[in-house]
């Protein structure tokens, strides 16, 4: 009976030892999970502000887009104002030397 109180306390000793190494793998198990899990929950943060950034970055382009086209107008018709003010300068010009010349000979 001695040798079954042995063996018993043996295998006792032997599942202790077994449970505790379980025990340690399922920590390190459950630690690399939670690493895991912050190291995931980063990158869907990063992912998340980046999304916001482009799309920021998206309504700005946009706004500088509408901007753009409103000082091509503007730009165009300016140009279009001064060939004219140009071309009655210019006879205007032609118009005073008329005159001028005109007063000159006579």
């Amino acid at each position: 009976m001695s040798d079954r109180v042995s063996n018993s306390s043996a295998m006792t000793e032997s599942s202790a030892a077994e449970i505790e190494i379980a025990t340690r793998r399922l920590t390190a198990a459950l630690d690399a999970l939670e690493s895991a899990v912050e190291r995931r929950r980063d990158a869907d943060r990063d992912e998340n502000e980046l999304a916001t950034r482009i799309q920021a970055l998206g309504a700005d382009r946009s706004r500088l887009a509408d901007e753009l086209d409103g000082a091509l107008v503007k730009a165009r018709k300016l140009e279009r104002a001064n060939r004219e003010i140009s071309e009655r300068l210019d006879s205007a010009i032609v118009t005073i030397r008329s005159v001028l010349d005109t007063g000159e000979d006579g």
